[in-house]
């Protein structure tokens, strides 16, 4: 008999709600919250043996020692799939949910498989990962999106050939795969085929789908004169952040930002700021934080009278590993907060 494994938050796993969401990864022998609805939905071929419990917050800022405990729970476990969530529109339950099915994935070779909704983080992080379906907004989906997992994990134990993500229902992975038509179509009917259609304004399907990029409009330049009365804010996403990272802002895949005064700041000094940045060495930075977040030199220029003064605030995240859709509903967020308090510039350093 084939087994399987569930993966599941603490509010499904029925420890609590956001008051236990630092709960620490827990593994039972038995069936718990929507492992149960997995098991009913396949059957007698394959059996659920094992649910994990972890809190979003625990792994969203224990990432690393998450994973790393649960795939301890499992090294001595034989299990043939392995499901997760589904999160729905929940992100830090999807982002979890990719963090360990690409561990499970890479470590066993097992597949992995999730769920989540389209507005869900997780899905631009992990997609090209694992197999991702599309999900529901809520948890009232929940007996239409199970389904759909196992009915896809089915097919592969069962050897049998998977149709294109769209129509399996899950977010496409950039995979392309030659397909032969039955019966046969030539490329040139095929292509005179979709440029009759679009002539004619009907729908059809490219063959090699491009994603669109989104491409921001240069803001306009600041005159001279009017730089000189204008708050300038700094914006950094090479994560510097206070020692002890109050935030818990993620050191890779962010889905945090934080913000931090420096109204009575002269300079950010060492020891008292640092870096939590996974993607580059942190020696210079932890030294001299103002090296990524340059708030000497605009002292200097608020000094000279080249700015009126610097924002009381500096925000920061981390940039590696941070898909684009979060990056951009953060700096949306930013940017809102910037903008309630009158401030036309900032300067946003990277790393």
């Amino acid at each position: 008999m084939k087994k399987a494994i569930c993966y599941i938050n603490q509010f499904f796993g029925q420890i609590g709600g956001e008051d236990k969401a630092d709960y620490e990864p827990v593994i039972h022998d038995k069936l718990v919250g929507p492992a149960m609805a997995f098991q009913q939905a396949l059957g007698e071929d394959v059996k659920v043996t094992h649910t994990i419990v972890c809190g979003d917050n625990f792994m969203g800022s224990n990432t690393e020692e998450g994973i790393e405990t649960i795939l301890g729970f499992l090294k001595d476990k034989q299990f043939d799939l392995f499901f997760a969530g589904p999160a729905f529109r929940a992100g830090r339950y999807g982002v979890a949910c990719g963090h360990i099915c690409k561990a499970v994935q890479d470590t066993f070779g097992v597949t992995a498989i999730t769920s989540m909704n389209e507005e869900n983080p997780g899905v631009e992080m992990f997609r090209k990962e694992m197999y991702v379906f599309e999900g529901g907004a809520s948890a009232a989906a929940m007996k239409k999106d199970v389904p759909a997992m196992v009915n896809f994990a089915k097919k592969i134990l069962n050897g049998e050939a998977l149709k294109p993500a769209a129509e399996e229902g899950y977010f496409g992975r950039g995979i392309r795969r030659q397909i032969w038509l039955d019966p046969p179509v030539a490329a040139p009917d095929r292509v005179m085929d979709m440029l009759l259609k679009k002539v004619k304004g009907e729908p059809y399907q490219t063959e090699l789908p491009i994603p669109k990029a989104d491409r921001v409009p240069i803001a306009e330049a600041i005159p001279a004169d009017e730089l000189a009365k204008a708050e300038v804010a700094l914006v950094t996403s090479g994560g510097i952040v206070p020692v002890g990272n109050p935030d818990r802002i993620q050191s890779a895949s962010a889905t945090k930002w934080g913000k931090y005064d420096v109204s009575a700041l002269e300079k950010l000094k060492g020891g008292e700021f640092f870096t939590i940045h996974a993607g580059y060495d942190p020696a210079a930075a932890n030294e001299d934080p103002n090296r990524t977040v340059p708030l000497d030199v605009m002292r200097e220029y608020q000094k000279e009278g080249k700015i009126g003064g610097v924002y009381k605030y500096f925000y920061a995240t981390v940039g590696t590993g941070t898909t684009q859709a979060e990056a951009a509903r953060m700096g949306r967020e930013i940017a809102e907060e910037l903008k309630k308090d009158g401030i036309k510039a900032a300067i946003l350093t990277s790393t």
